[in-house]
């Protein structure tokens, strides 16, 4: 249900912008959300939007290079990367929450990754 595209290989410092689109028509009803997953890490949160769009939500890792947006015209959900570190390197993953509100890790719907690799 939910497919992320916009990966790929930038240098430290660049930017990068990743899109999920979701084949569901109650987009709206649900927070969606993008983590991450390093290799040899846990998979961690990245950021979240309300259902509305009317709240966003960031790790403090990426709080003020990354902006996270949604349109429930189109049923999409971007993650704008900006100020690349190496650190960001990992594959980035879309989720859709249960509810309107990111309450809880309770997040029902995931996409199937896609691979940002960062470099000096």
């Amino acid at each position: 249900q939910l497919q992320a595209s916009g990966g790929g290989k930038v240098q430290a410092g660049g930017s990068l912008r990743l899109s999920c689109v979701a084949s569901t028509r109650t987009f709206s009803s649900h927070a969606m959300a993008w983590f991450r997953q390093a290799p040899g890490k846990e998979r961690e949160f990245v950021a979240a939007i309300k259902g509305n769009g009317g709240s966003t939500y960031y790790s403090d890792s990426v709080k003020g290079r990354f902006t996270i947006s949604r349109d429930n015209a189109k049923n999409t959900v971007d993650l704008q990367m900006n100020s690349l570190k190496l650190e960001d390197t990992a594959v980035y993953y879309c989720a859709g929450h249960r509810l309107r509100s990111p309450l809880g890790n309770e997040y029902i719907y995931w996409g199937q990754g896609t691979l940002v690799t960062v470099s000096s």
